[in-house]
């Protein structure tokens, strides 16, 4: 009998039986570490994003501010106003009938005042005085030609005139009827093409595109 066999066994071999066996427990400390190491990571998640956000919207602010210091924004309705306000000019051009043009040569050259006057007259347009260029002006006139008329002119009349010179300079002065008035100049050959006139006629009458962005003042 072996020293280990307990008393009063006589030696006899014993088997353990049955399907239960002793479990043994994890450790509670890997559990409560697993658990601090997620909230760890879901509070610099959340820390990340906020900071992400802060620095959108602050950001933004002063992308804004730099892209265009110094610049007042017009409200929605002025911005809408002013476009309207371009768009009525453009398409409130008159007419060549309505408008007398008077025909004046500043050149040595003669002859060129009444044949620019004949085709002008083909195209539309009405003939008023045919002649010499005032002393302020004989001969002191460079280039093409310079289209002279009244203030209230400049936006109209003045334009549709210019289409028919390319390279006119475009005044105005302090007169009171409507006429208005075409100087031939030193630098003069011939008068735009009328196909070419007409279409500097039809750009003029296009309204304007839309602004991408809001108007600015």
């Amino acid at each position: 009998m072996s020293m280990l066999t307990p008393p009063g066994m006589g030696g006899k071999k014993y088997r353990i039986t049955g399907d239960r066996y002793p479990r043994m427990r994890r450790p509670r400390h890997r559990r409560r570490i697993v658990l601090t190491l997620l909230a760890g990571a879901c509070a610099l998640g959340l820390v990340g994003w906020g900071s992400l956000q802060l620095i959108d919207v602050f950001g933004g602010k002063a992308g804004t501010a730099q892209a265009a210091p110094g610049k007042k924004k017009c409200k929605p309705e002025e911005a809408a106003e002013q476009a309207r306000a371009k768009a009525a000019a453009r398409k409130a051009l008159p007419k060549p009938g309505t408008l007398t043009v008077n025909i004046l040569n500043a050149t040595p050259r003669s002859g060129l005042a009444k044949r620019t006057a004949e085709e002008l007259e083909k195209r539309g347009f009405k003939i008023g005085k045919v002649g010499n260029a005032p002393a302020g002006y004989d001969k002191q006139v460079k280039g093409t030609g310079i289209v002279l008329g009244p203030r209230a002119a400049a936006q109209g009349p003045l334009k549709v005139l210019g289409t028919q010179l390319k390279g006119a300079e475009q005044k105005t002065d302090n007169r009171k009827g409507t006429d208005i008035d075409l100087i031939i100049g030193s630098g003069f050959k011939e008068l735009t093409t009328a196909k070419d006139a007409e279409k500097a006629v039809a750009e003029l009458a296009r309204p304007a595109p839309r602004p991408a962005h809001p108007a600015t003042c």
